[in-house]
């Protein structure tokens, strides 16, 4: 460093926090004048003792700190290997996020993910066709599409574990009182008095500030800290998740708020909280991307499918066999780690009864595909059986009319359904054989 002090992020697994800001409250402009977007670099503390939740870890992490120096009510979701392709992806999602009808139980809008470097032939179906342009459009037409981890802009109330505000039952968050539920309009006694809360919570911001207040008034700030259980002791960024439209008092002390955003990326900052369980990006899976969105479909919220004609966003793709079954390795244990949890979603999220049957299926469907390897190996497993042993192993006066009739009855029915949904979502005769045959390979060797 400058002062010739070591670079406290030498070693990965063992640093203090870091954050460094590029473009600051002020900001900058673009050549026609334009206030340039803050841009901040973060680094959370890491020690060998505490666990950091790899990405599920570092995603909440930065939702802490953006809450607390910016509090944007919006936060778009990227990969650190993906990149912008279409610079109106962020305006058409918000077209959704916004509408006064139906952006109210709008969790997050997924865009489809897109890849660089993919061959003519996809040999490794990299792209992943039938599930991006089949099932993710189905689903959009039942409660929403599965959140893929990347490529997604969510609404950061969505992630505080509230319920979206059409439903009743579960905590939801108004921007002109601090409390979980709305109220109906206010008399002028009560507009006084929420008067006087927005400079409590300009104190809040600017901690210096709170011994200028009475007791009595300092009792509606201690008040908050019953939510210390669930978002952590920051006052600051507790106070940020009640403000539903977003933003920071104009009172703000930047000096203050850097402190504060130090202080929510420590490693102990999560300990007894409900980060990780209730609130944020989900522990517990590797596909931790799976788990967050089912979460959020379980309390009511929806998610919307947004296809625009130029990719919104386009990442890099594994090159070679063996990472792209390593790839397929990771998913489906990630999947099976789901299975085997609380969060099962064969048993999970019935007592709200706002997760839709189908929704329900499709979910199962993501946590037990896995499973299906072992069919799989048995039926590529019976023709190399057959030749050695020069005998069919199905009995030909075993099989009846009828059965006959059933199982052609049902290849027929699957042959069908493939051909409209490739007929309904554009998908080439190609790119599904591609994908049927990876499924195949991935089934039996990852």
């Amino acid at each position: 460093m400058q002062d010739g002090r070591p670079w406290p992020g030498n070693d990965s697994k063992d640093h203090t926090g870091m954050i460094q800001v590029f473009l600051g409250h002020s900001g900058a402009h673009d050549v026609e004048g334009n206030e340039l977007p803050r841009l901040v670099y973060i680094s959370r503390e890491k020690r060998p003792d505490f666990r950091n939740h790899k990405k599920a870890g570092a995603e909440n992490a930065l939702v802490r700190v953006s809450a607390v120096l910016t509090n944007a009510p919006y936060i778009l979701n990227l990969d650190c290997d993906h990149y912008v392709n279409n610079s109106k992806a962020v305006r058409e999602a918000m077209c959704f996020l916004m509408d006064p009808q139906v952006g109210r139980d709008v969790c997050y809008v997924q865009f489809p993910n897109r890849f660089d470097g993919i061959d003519r032939s996809d040999r490794y179906a990299n792209r992943n066709t039938v599930f991006f342009d089949i099932n993710m459009k189905g689903l959009d037409g039942i409660q929403g599409p599965v959140y893929v981890g990347t490529g997604c802009v969510f609404y950061r109330q969505a992630l505080y574990g509230y319920g979206p505000p059409s439903l009743p039952g579960l905590p939801t968050v108004s921007s002109s009182s601090h409390s979980w539920f709305k109220k109906p309009s206010k008399d002028p006694s009560e507009v006084k008095q929420d008067t006087k809360q927005e400079e409590l919570d300009a104190a809040i911001f600017n901690l210096g500030e709170i011994e200028n207040y009475d007791q009595n008034e300092r009792s509606m700030l201690i008040s908050q800290m019953s939510l210390e259980r669930t978002f952590g002791t920051s006052q600051v960024f507790i106070e940020s998740t009640l403000m539903e439209k977003g933003g920071l008092p104009e009172s703000a002390d930047p000096s203050t708020l850097i402190k504060e955003a130090i202080h929510v990326i420590s490693c102990g900052y999560e300990l007894k909280t409900s980060w990780g369980k209730e609130i944020g990006w989900t522990y517990g899976s590797v596909t931790e991307d799976i788990l967050t969105g089912f979460k959020m479909h379980c309390r009511g919220w929806r998610s919307i499918y947004c296809m625009p004609l130029r990719p919104a966003f386009k990442g890099s793709v594994p090159l070679n066999l063996s990472d792209r079954l390593h790839q397929v390795l990771r998913w489906a244990l990630g999947s099976v780690e789901i299975f085997l949890s609380r969060h099962c979603p064969l048993w999970y999220g019935y007592a709200a009864g706002r997760l839709k049957w189908l929704q329900r299926l499709a979910y199962i469907h993501t946590i037990v595909y896995p499973f299906t390897s072992f069919p799989l190996i048995v039926y590529c497993s019976i023709p190399a059986i057959c030749l050695l042993s020069g005998k069919f192993i199905v009995a030909t006066d075993t099989m009846t009319n009828l059965g006959n009739l059933l199982y052609l009855g049902l290849s027929i029915s699957i042959i069908v359904t493939n051909v409209l949904e490739m007929w309904w979502s554009g998908v080439s005769i190609q790119d599904w054989w591609r994908n049927e045959q990876f499924w195949v390979i991935g089934g039996v060797s990852s």
